[in-house]
């Protein structure tokens, strides 16, 4: 219950604190999805009689490990597992950042301008990519973040 608490206070701070954010799917054929509305409930098993771990806000990025009739088994950036109703994702492209702070920079290398920084937990919808920079957008910054500072 602590964890639960502490993650969706976390996610609705980092999130509301700098961006939005939610899917993209892998070169490894993973299949991965984002959250479609705020506030959606991971719960322990496939269907609405399992326990609610904790609330996941919009667009957040899921991979999705199975799924059995309309539920869906998920894993997030953390490795925590649960379930979700197909009807609660969508396949749109959303990474979230996984280190403490990391520049946003105008362009695909570390040789162009600084625009601004985002924290851990902040969610981006992905614009596409250039070698391993990842162009992203949110409505107070764009620019571009290296892919390994962010997941998936």
């Amino acid at each position: 219950m602590q964890k639960m608490l502490m993650k969706s206070l976390l996610l609705s701070v980092s999130a509301t604190a700098l961006l939005v954010g939610g899917t993209v799917v892998g070169a490894s054929a993973a299949e991965y999805v984002s959250v479609s509305r705020e506030g959606v409930n991971l719960r322990s098993g496939p269907g609405t009689g399992y326990q609610a771990i904790f609330k996941l806000p919009l667009h957040y990025p899921l991979r999705v490990l199975s799924s059995k009739g309309d539920w869906k088994k998920i894993q997030d950036y953390e490795k925590d597992k649960g379930w979700i109703h197909g009807s609660l994702v969508s396949s749109n492209n959303y990474v979230i950042v996984k280190k403490q702070e990391c520049n946003v920079r105008s362009g695909p290398g570390t040789n162009n301008k600084k625009v601004g920084t985002v924290v851990k937990d902040v969610i981006l919808k992905n614009e596409g990519s250039q070698g391993d920079w990842i162009k992203v957008s949110h409505p107070e910054i764009n620019g571009w973040l290296h892919k390994s500072l962010v997941w998936p």
